[in-house]
C-alpha cells in the first residue's frame, strides 16, 4: 500500500496520500496549493479518485475543490451541515470502498461538531484496522482544542471529545497507526509532540485523553488558553466550498525601491527577514514577521482585503512567503521589493532602527528599574513561567492592547527566543514607542543564565 505524509511547514499541517489498490489514490485534508499532490500521484502511477475531509478546517484553506477540478476526484465528507461542497456524504459507521481498501467513517465530534475520523482497512489486514485518520480529534500526545465553536462550551465540547476518542477510536486496537491533520507547530493543540509517528497503543499509554477521567479531561481543556487568529473566520467560509483555486502568482511582481516606496502607502509592508536584521535597518512602519512565521502571524495583521508588500532576504524566498499567505486565504500581495532592503538602502531611502538586548543586560536594567519588560508569549506559556515584574500581552492582541507605559520609556520585549518579540517590537514602533529593545534569546536565554523567574504553582 502506498502511503505518504505531506507536511506544510509553518502551519503544522499534515495531509496524506494513500494508494488504495487498482491504481487509485485518496488524498486527505489537502491544502490550497495542490501541485505537490498531483505530482506525487503522477510519479507513483496513481489516479487521485477521492479527497477526504475530516472537518471544515479553520487554519488553512482547503485544496479539495482544486484537486477535484484538476483530477476529477470526488470530495468525501460526513453528513453534518457544516460540511459544504461534497460529492459523497458518509454517515457514522458507514463503509466506503476505494480499490482494495475499505474506509469506515466515524463521527468524532468535540473539536468541532462535524469532525470525522476514518478507519482504514487495506485488503491484506482484513478486519484489523491498519490506521485511523483522526483529523483534529486525536493528535500525537494531545487532542484538538475544544473552544473554537463556542468558548462558553469548551468543557462541554471536551466531554464530547473524550467520548469520541473512547467510544469510536479506542475499540480499533492498539496496533492502529494514528494519522492526525496537524503536528508540532500547529495552533490546534497546546502540547502536540514533535514526533510524527504514533499508534493507538502508544497514545493510550501517554496521551492525557486516555490518562484522565472525563471530568478531569474537561477541566484540562478548560484550562487551555490558546489564541484564536482572526483569519479563522474567513477559512470557515471559504472551506464550505472546498477552498478556492489559486489566483495569479505575485512572485513576479518585483518593484524597484522607488516603486515600492510609492505603492506601499496603499497597504501594509511585511519584512520577512530575521529579527536581528530587521532591528538593524528596516522601512519605517513595516511589520517584522520572520519567513517561517508568515503562515501563522500573517493572518494576525492582515486579512483577505489588505494590500501587502513584501521584503525578503533572498529573491527565491518570495514564492515561499506568498504561498504561506495564500494558504491562509490572503491573495493580496501587490509586489516584492527588488533586491530587498539592500537596494532600498543604496537608493538613499529612509530607514528606521530599533534596539536589541541580551537577557543579562535586560536583567540589569530591570534591577535598576531602568526598563519595563513586556512578555508577548501566549497565556499558557505565561502561566507556566514568567519574569517577575513583567507585563504581558500576547503578540496577536498587542495592537489592540498596547502596554500602559510612557512611549518614551525603555521597553524590553521578549518571547521564547526572539521571533514573536520581533513582530511585537515592530508593532510598538508603528505605534510610536521610541525606545524598544527585542531581547534576543528570549526567556530561554533568561532561564539558561539562571535569572530569577516566577514559576507556575
Amino acid at each position: 500500500m502506498f502511503f505518504q505524509r505531506i507536511k506544510t511547514k509553518g502551519l503544522g499541517h499534515n495531509a496524506y496520500m494513500l494508494g488504495c489498490g487498482e491504481g487509485l489514490a485518496v488524498v486527505v485534508d489537502p491544502r490550497r496549493d495542490v501541485d505537490d499532490y498531483v505530482k506525487l500521484a503522477r510519479d507513483n502511477n496513481l489516479r487521485i479518485a477521492y479527497v477526504l475531509e475530516t472537518h471544515r478546517q479553520e487554519d488553512f484553506e482547503f485544496g479539495s475543490q482544486s484537486l477535484s477540478d484538476i483530477t476529477g476526484a470526488k470530495i468525501v465528507t460526513g453528513t453534518h451541515a457544516l460540511f459544504g461542497r461534497s460529492d459523497v456524504r458518509l454517515a457514522d459507521g458507514e463503509a466506503f470502498q476505494v480499490g482494495t481498501t475499505r474506509f469506515v467513517a466515524l463521527a468524532t465530534p468535540g473539536h468541532t461538531p462535524e469532525s470525522m475520523s476514518y478507519a482504514v482497512y487495506p485488503q491484506d489486514t482484513e478486519n484489523t484496522c491498519w490506521a485511523v485518520l483522526t483529523g483534529d480529534c486525536l493528535f500525537v500526545g494531545d487532542t484538538g482544542r475544544t473552544d473554537l465553536p463556542d468558548p462558553d462550551k469548551t468543557g462541554e465540547n471536551a466531554g464530547l471529545l473524550h467520548d469520541s476518542v473512547h467510544q469510536k477510536i479506542t475499540p480499533l486496537g492498539d496496533q492502529a497507526f494514528i494519522f492526525p491533520a496537524h503536528g508540532s507547530g500547529s495552533a490546534w493543540g497546546g502540547n502536540i509532540s514533535e514526533r510524527d509517528d504514533t499508534t493507538l497503543g502508544i497514545e493510550k499509554a501517554t496521551n492525557p485523553v486516555f490518562k484522565k477521567s472525563r471530568e478531569a479531561f474537561m477541566a484540562l481543556k478548560c484550562s487551555e488558553k490558546l489564541p484564536r487568529p482572526p483569519y479563522f473566520t474567513h477559512m470557515e467560509q471559504v472551506n464550505l466550498v472546498g477552498g478556492r483555486a489559486l489566483g495569479s502568482h505575485a512572485a513576479g511582481r518585483v518593484l524597484t525601491p522607488q516603486e515600492f516606496q510609492e505603492r506601499m502607502q496603499e497597504g501594509v509592508v511585511i519584512d520577512t527577514r530575521p529579527p536581528e536584521a530587521f532591528a538593524g535597518a528596516h522601512i519605517q512602519g513595516s511589520y517584522n514577521i520572520w519567513l517561517k512565521g508568515v503562515a501563522t502571524f500573517g493572518g494576525w495583521i492582515a486579512d483577505e482585503k489588505t494590500k501587502l508588500f513584501l521584503i525578503v532576504e533572498q529573491p527565491e524566498q518570495a514564492p515561499t512567503a506568498i504561498a504561506a499567505l495564500a494558504r491562509i486565504g490572503i491573495d493580496s500581495v501587490q509586489g516584492v521589493l527588488c533586491n530587498g532592503l539592500e537596494a532600498w538602502r543604496e537608493a538613499g531611502l529612509p530607514i528606521d532602527m530599533l534596539g536589541t538586548t541580551s537577557a543579562q543586560e535586560a536583567a540589569q536594567w530591570l534591577a535598576e528599574e531602568a526598563a519595563h519588560v513586556l512578555d508577548v508569549r501566549d497565556e499558557m506559556e505565561w502561566a507556566e513561567k514568567n519574569i517577575q515584574g513583567a507585563l504581558h500581552t500576547y503578540v496577536g492582541h498587542l495592537e489592540d492592547k498596547l502596554p500602559p507605559v510612557p512611549k518614551s520609556s525603555r521597553l524590553v520585549v521578549h518571547c521564547s527566543v526572539g521571533h514573536r518579540s520581533g513582530l511585537a517590537a515592530s508593532i510598538l514602533r508603528r505605534h510610536g514607542f521610541t525606545a524598544v529593545f527585542n531581547m534576543l534569546g528570549g526567556i530561554k536565554a533568561w532561564e539558561a543564565l539562571g535569572l530569577p523567574m516566577k514559576a507556575s504553582a
